[in-house]
């Protein structure tokens, strides 16, 4: 009976729960009613009580992080390299800060997939004759093909951050897809960037111009073993790096 009293004045204790009782004028009295009937009249001194038994916390462990953060880390920390403090648009698809993240560029600096020599793509023994490499402004990805790309940013990512990536709208709607894994605490380097064309026909990329947004979330704590700390293959990498085993 306690549990189920708990569980009713969580519910009654939301602001769900709120909005429906104004819909719902005649059922939301009665579930009152038979509420304070089965735990008492002494419901809330009860549940002040028994609350103090739970660690129940709404406040996320790990909260995204605004601009005026991760301006701070950038000009006093280096976090990110060369760091714009603002939108960049003007022609360009834009990059910079922004609300809650970082609109990152992608460098001239492609390697687009190639069937020429028709190896198999193997993450285990990689060969790097399955690339083509394109260093300019412009790179055109073949229909349904894929190319690595790296940022014009270097990043260093503090202890107790972690960093995703999502892609940016402009190229979203065209089919052009950007995956890059996420950036690990103490994490530092040029990021590498997996960029696909879903589409049936060529796409363009542009060098120097924005191609994803990063996100940073901050956690409770600083990890036990952070990237750094066990020596991440992928440590202070610099251009476009291939897989590594």
């Amino acid at each position: 009976m306690d549990l189920a009293c708990e569980i009713v004045h969580l519910w009654t204790s939301t602001k769900v729960f709120q909005v429906w009782k104004e819909f719902n004028p005649i059922s939301a009295p009665f579930l009152l009613r038979k509420t304070r009937g089965v735990c008492g009249s002494g419901t809330n001194a009860y549940f002040a009580h028994r609350r103090g038994r739970f660690s129940f916390n709404p406040t996320p462990n790990m909260p995204i992080k605004s601009d005026h953060w991760i301006r701070r880390m950038c000009e006093e920390h280096g976090m990110i390299e060369p760091f714009e403090p603002k939108q960049v648009k003007d022609g360009n698809i834009s990059y910079g800060l922004s609300s809650y993240g970082y609109d990152i560029r992608v460098a001239a600096e492609f390697k687009v997939f190639t069937n020429v020599h028709n190896v198999i793509v193997d993450p285990k023994n990689f060969d790097d004759r399955s690339f083509v490499d394109v260093n300019d402004t412009e790179c055109i990805i073949p229909p349904n093909s894929f190319a690595l790309a790296r940022t014009e940013e270097y990043f260093r990512i503090p202890r107790d951050v972690l960093v995703l990536c999502v892609g940016k709208s402009t190229y979203a709607r065209c089919g052009i897809i950007v995956n890059v894994t996420p950036l690990e605490p103490t994490w530092c380097g040029y990021l590498t960037l997996e960029i696909s064309n879903t589409t049936p026909l060529p796409a363009k990329i542009y060098g120097g111009e924005g191609i994803a947004q990063l996100l940073f979330f901050e956690g409770d704590q600083g990890p036990a073993v952070a990237y750094a700390d066990r020596q991440g293959k992928y440590q202070d990498q610099v251009g476009v790096t291939l897989p590594k085993l």
